[in-house]
């Protein structure tokens, strides 16, 4: 039912009325090096889900304390701790949710409503056990928790069913046979100006630059945008490719991500050079 439901919500275009607006307002507020660092640049994969470690687990150890007697004071820390813990989590999810398509935004709402609902009911237990009312602390945390776990459910079919936040390139390379492929003619190649080539039905960008060759996948790994069609730029004296869909950008020497809203770098094949013929394989 939950399922059935969920795939109502990816459909449910009124839902963009406050998606759309919001959507804007968060890629508008956060600056570039912030939303890098909340996306999860550098870390090889998105911050998100590293970030509700503490709050999940400490809202779990507080449901355990509150079956066990004499727990109060305990139990009130991990709450007020689970809470503020849920703050970090929050923003990066936001990121994460600002550079979706439009039918995982939506389920990205259902899965923040959730987990607002959750962090407001826990906050409430939180006052409410300061206050030495704690039997109604436990039950506003039980209820939290409930709250929580939907929003996980929800989470799980974001990732998932709908693929949010994860590599999206890495697919492609399971559909690369074994063995060298010819790509190019060194001599065909300009420096720093990447080519695009197939390897089957599998599109790669081939690379000259200086005296080597390098291969990357040619689908972003954020939501598949063709970086052959990207803009080139110089970061950090490196050339780059910046996908044209989202922005993010890779290095084309070995794939590094380098700015997001991808968290994940771009898959690189093996490459070498043949009696004048590029070839690659798999890594």
């Amino acid at each position: 039912m939950l399922q059935r439901l969920l795939e109502r919500v990816e459909k449910a275009g009124e839902l963009d009325r406050a998606s759309d607006p919001l959507q804007r307002r968060v890629r508008a507020t956060l600056p570039r090096r912030l939303k890098d660092l909340l996306h999860g640049v550098g870390l090889g994969h998105p911050l998100h889900p590293v970030a509700v470690q503490l709050p999940v687990g400490a809202w779990m150890s507080t449901a355990v304390l509150d079956a066990l007697p004499g727990t109060e004071s305990a139990a009130t820390v991990l709450v007020g701790v689970g809470t503020a813990a849920a703050l970090p989590a929050v923003a990066s999810g936001a990121t994460d949710w600002s550079e979706l398509s439009r039918e995982q935004r939506r389920v990205g709402l259902v899965h923040a409503a959730a987990n607002t609902v959750a962090l407001g009911l826990y906050a409430g237990s939180f006052v409410a056990r300061l206050s030495g009312n704690h039997r109604l602390g436990r039950t506003l945390g039980y209820t939290g928790l409930a709250a929580a776990g939907l929003g996980a459910y929800v989470g799980g079919h974001l990732s998932f069913r709908q693929g949010a936040a994860v590599n999206q390139a890495e697919p492609y390379l399971r559909q690369i046979d074994e063995g060298w492929h010819d790509l190019y003619a060194w001599n065909e190649l300009t420096e720093g100006r990447p080519e695009v080539a197939r390897i089957g039905e599998v599109p790669v960008l081939v690379t000259r630059i200086g005296d080597r060759v390098t291969v990357i996948m040619e689908h972003c790994a954020h939501q598949t945008g063709p970086l052959g069609d990207g803009e080139i730029t110089e970061i950090g004296g490196a050339a780059c490719v910046v996908c044209p869909w989202h922005g993010s950008t890779f290095r084309l020497v070995d794939g590094a991500v380098v700015r997001g809203p991808s968290a994940n770098d771009q898959p690189v094949l093996r490459s070498r050079v043949v009696e004048g013929r590029v070839q690659a394989s798999l890594p």
